[in-house]
């Protein structure tokens, strides 16, 4: 009953211990005060039943009991407690900018390059729920796949449908580090970030990388460059008519430049070379770039006193009423 209620004075319960000691009281009292007449036999009552204010007499004390009960609880000041949490929070503008040239389907990383990043990427967004998370693809040419959107399950779907092939093959480094910063600049967010992952050198384009990361730190974009792929070279399918056969490929990623991006921007540079340290990779920067979020719990008391009050002196009166009429006891 009192499973959601406090009580500002929970001592004054102990008085409740006056209900055991009335009742005993009113037993003890009826006993001596019960009005009677001798006869020397009950037989001849014995075919007249009880009246139903014979049945009902202890109703008045069992009101009284109630009633006293009842003001007892009002005055240990019975309360309810609401309670929660108003949450705010200060997001981070994040555009991924996924290189889907032609040699991401090299399979140093399992099942290749560009699904080991899409699955990472995937779980990446999972963790950033109070961000807006953007997707530009590249390859020889930049476009943005999914703009920055807190609907992050349109954003994995998005995301889902990304495959090499989608745009001309080459490597524009620096269009889609300037697309990402397009979709950023404008933002209102405190802290915009670009994570770019690429696995070659820059050879198209018509925006140079380094030129591209002066833009960024302009706006104050942060760009983390992780350059893909193993050391030395990496399995590459290719398609015969005899079915897929696989050339080895050397692996050339431009890491100075990857750096020197960083570096102007205030981001960092990983390398991936396998799966394993790829997934460590977005936890580290998922760690660096975290989301500022402040929690006001809250906690509101509502007094139940006066519902209490109510029903024990309603309970009162009407053991005064029936006392002193239907239950009037006339000696």
């Amino acid at each position: 009953m009192f499973g959601d209620i406090t009580f500002a004075y929970p001592w004054i319960l102990y008085f409740l211990i006056i209900i055991p000691l009335m009742i005993f009281w009113y037993w003890k009292k009826g006993k001596s005060d019960q009005p009677s007449i001798t006869y020397s036999s009950f037989n001849i009552f014995k075919e007249f039943p009880p009246t139903w204010k014979e049945r009902f007499r202890h109703v008045p004390i069992i009101l009284r009991t109630l009633a006293v009960a009842l003001l007892i609880v009002a005055l240990a000041r019975p309360q309810s407690y609401s309670s929660g949490q108003n949450i705010s929070t200060e997001g981070i503008d994040i555009v991924m900018a996924l290189d889907i040239s032609g040699s991401m389907i090299s399979e140093d990383l399992k099942p290749n390059r560009v699904e080991a990043a899409k699955h990472v990427i995937d779980k990446f967004i999972d963790g950033r729920p109070n961000d807006r998370i953007g997707l530009v693809v590249f390859a020889r040419q930049a476009f943005t796949q999914c703009p920055l959107t807190i609907d992050h399950r349109v954003l994995k779907n998005l995301l889902a449908k990304v495959e090499p092939g989608m745009v001309p093959d080459g490597t524009a480094i620096g269009n889609g580090i300037a697309d990402a910063v397009n979709r950023l600049k404008n933002g209102k967010a405190k802290s915009k970030v670009i994570i770019l992952l690429t696995d070659g050198v820059n050879n198209a384009g018509e925006i140079d990388p380094l030129t591209a990361a002066e833009i960024a730190k302009t706006y104050g974009v942060r760009v983390y460059t992780i350059g893909v792929g193993t050391e030395g070279e990496a399995p590459y399918p290719v398609q015969t008519p005899f079915g897929i056969r696989y050339q080895m490929m050397p692996v050339q990623i431009d890491e100075g430049l990857l750096r020197k991006i960083a570096e102007i921007t205030g981001g960092q540079y990983f390398r991936a070379t396998d799966n394993r340290t790829l997934r460590n990779i977005y936890n580290k920067i998922d760690k660096l770039e975290k989301t500022k979020i402040e929690v006001t719990s809250y906690r509101n008391a509502a007094e139940l006193f006066y519902g209490w009050v109510d029903a024990g002196l309603i309970l009162l009166f009407l053991e005064i009423l029936l006392s002193r009429t239907i239950f009037r006891k006339i000696p």
